[in-house]
């Protein structure tokens, strides 16, 4: 039999992985499990043991790593996003494969450039490399302002409903983002592109107590011009946005231009 080429889930009886970047005692880890609990068959979290925001698809080759059973079907890691999604499946959840894997709520957007760094995507993208359907989950915040998580209880399981209703490519990861308004505020979803937002346009530098100079790496983003069809100007709008990504890097473009020239 040929293995399937795309996937179609629906929640309502589902066995569900839910990672994240932020740590297994993150707010947004919380706001997902009780909202999809009422929903699924059977759920799942594995998650590092502290926050691990920006570490994207990193795996920690030079060191052990252990696990910390939280509760029923909880536990935690003391590694990175990728080893938690890795442990799950290949140890945890390794005899009762999940249907789908969620990882998020990420506090904090994950639009443009950001999926680049992003251990919230890197863990989703590890469940897709490992074949399984995987979404990523995120909530715009521009701090010190609140975090909107009202938002996201009110309309994120009509927005996986309305997600997981189309077939997607086996390999694919969704990336959603929340925009940073009030629920009432939501004008509606929207399938978009990447924009560009790339981190690390702010470096500040201090001195310590000992007077040596050290540089820490702010969260200002450098915007590239953003066109409508992107993520960033959907969320902008008040939009939620959904952004199918894929693992493969290669230029195609580039690739096409220098293939007919190529000799064998």
């Amino acid at each position: 039999m040929s293995k399937p080429v795309s996937w179609q889930i629906n929640l309502q009886g589902s066995r569900v992985l839910l990672l994240n970047d932020d740590g297994i005692n993150a707010p947004g880890l919380k706001v997902l499990k009780d909202l999809l609990q009422p929903h699924v068959g059977e759920l799942w979290i594995v998650a590092p043991e502290k926050e691990e925001s920006g570490t994207s698809h990193a795996i920690s080759l030079h060191r052990p790593l252990r696990i910390r059973e939280i509760g029923e079907r909880c536990f935690a890691v003391d590694g990175l996003p990728a080893d938690a999604a890795i442990l799950a499946l290949g140890h945890i959840m390794k005899d009762s494969t999940p249907d789908i894997v969620i990882s998020g709520v990420n506090r904090g957007a994950n639009l443009g450039d950001d999926v680049g760094y992003s251990g919230t995507v890197g863990a989703a993208m590890e469940a897709a490399l490992s074949g399984l359907p995987a979404l990523s989950l995120s909530l715009c915040r521009t701090p010190p302002a609140k975090t909107r998580w009202d938002t996201v209880e009110k309309h994120l399981v009509s927005t996986l409903n309305w997600v997981l209703s189309e077939a997607w490519p086996l390999g694919a990861v969704l990336n959603i983002n929340f925009p940073d308004v009030d629920p009432t505020d939501i004008k509606g979803k929207r399938y978009t592109r990447l924009g560009r937002r790339k981190p690390g346009g702010e470096i500040v530098e201090r001195t310590d107590p000992a007077g040596r100079t050290y540089y820490w790496i702010g969260s200002k983003r450098v915007l590239g011009e953003v066109f409508n069809d992107t993520d960033i100007a959907a969320t902008d709008q008040g939009y939620i946005s959904v952004t199918p990504l894929t693992f493969d890097l290669t230029d195609k473009e580039a690739l096409s231009k220098v293939q007919p020239s190529m000799v064998i």
